[in-house]
């Protein structure tokens, strides 16, 4: 008798993947908040290991592989999970592009409206009994100007909604996709930076992506303008948005994602122009029953069937 498909699920995630994995015939453990060392004793006794962001899955976590073929990331990032090690092992990893992107995109298009009409602090305001209608005189976004740096799956839908909210959008990518949304223009990095009147970032943290919005990018955005990050902590430097902030440099900025998170304390966080969310961009009911659905998908096609999808390289 065949060695049934055994798949652990290390991170809560939406039932629906239990649902899937184990109507495919596999047999499925959910073991969530395993210490590191916990979780490389039983790493290799599984074909598969699904995570979200709080499993680390680094080299020493793969030691002993075992029987392991395949790790998923129900999400976009995988910086939790060291996929050079694992490629090195013969482990495919996997991530799910699709299933949060539109939860992600209107999170950056929700944190955009809250700059331009200063909400948050205006509700703050309001909770502590004060009425300072005035002070809280914000911008229209219709004819502004859209940056969206990053064109995949989430920085293309953020600039489709835009389109739709009648702002001038223009994009700028690495490496160009073939097509862009309509209304949206292509552009060169350095005339998404001087000419936008908000920016939003979409891209992977990477070697070249690290420090991009550092003090000398924020100083060549226009006075006033505001900057967004649902990316990837990291590609913003925080201590270049405080002093930016500070100055009147930037107009106001909408961070969901850190360096590290949770961040520690920090001056930032007492800037009034400064928005900051614990990092929300997946985190819908919708966009977690996606990625948990796609990323099993994923699994019984490359368990069952050898079929790869959405290799992360």
């Amino acid at each position: 008798m065949a060695e049934p498909i055994r798949v652990l699920i290390a991170d809560d995630m939406s039932k629906k993947a239990v649902e899937i994995l184990s109507g495919a015939g596999f047999s499925v453990d959910v073991k969530t908040g395993m210490k590191p060392e916990e979780l490389a004793a039983v790493i290799g006794q599984y074909h598969g290991v699904g995570v979200r962001s709080a499993s680390k899955i680094k080299a020493d976590t793969l030691a002993n592989p075992g029987k392991l073929k395949i790790i998923g990331r129900a999400g976009v990032g995988v910086d939790n999970i060291d996929v050079k090690a694992a490629t090195e092992k013969g482990i495919l990893v996997i991530n799910t592009p699709q299933g949060n992107a539109a939860a992600a995109a209107e999170l950056a298009i929700g944190l955009m409206f809250a700059l331009a009409r200063k909400i948050p602090q205006a509700a703050q305001s309001m909770r502590q009994g004060i009425w300072e209608k005035k002070k809280y005189m914000g911008t229209e976004i219709a004819g502004k100007t859209l940056g969206v740096i990053g064109l995949g799956n989430i920085g293309r839908q953020a600039a489709e909604r835009a389109v739709g909210l009648k702002m001038n959008v223009i994009g700028y990518d690495p490496f160009p996709p073939k097509e862009l949304p309509a209304g949206v223009k292509q552009a060169s990095l350095d005339d998404v930076i001087t000419k936008s009147d908000f920016i939003t970032l979409h891209v992977p943290l990477t070697n070249d992506t690290k420090g991009l919005f550092g003090a000398a990018n924020i100083a060549r955005m226009k006075k006033g303008a505001c900057l967004i990050n649902c990316a990837r902590g990291g590609i913003v430097d925080e201590n270049a948005v405080l002093e930016a902030l500070k100055a009147g440099q930037l107009g106001g900025a909408a961070l969901d994602v850190f360096a590290k998170e949770p961040p520690e304390p920090s001056p930032l966080f007492a800037e009034e122009n400064l928005i900051a969310v614990p990092h929300l961009g997946a985190s819908t009911k919708e966009a977690q029953e996606k990625v948990a659905i796609e990323l099993a998908e994923v699994f019984v096609g490359f368990l069952k069937d050898g079929v790869v999808r959405n290799a992360v390289k």
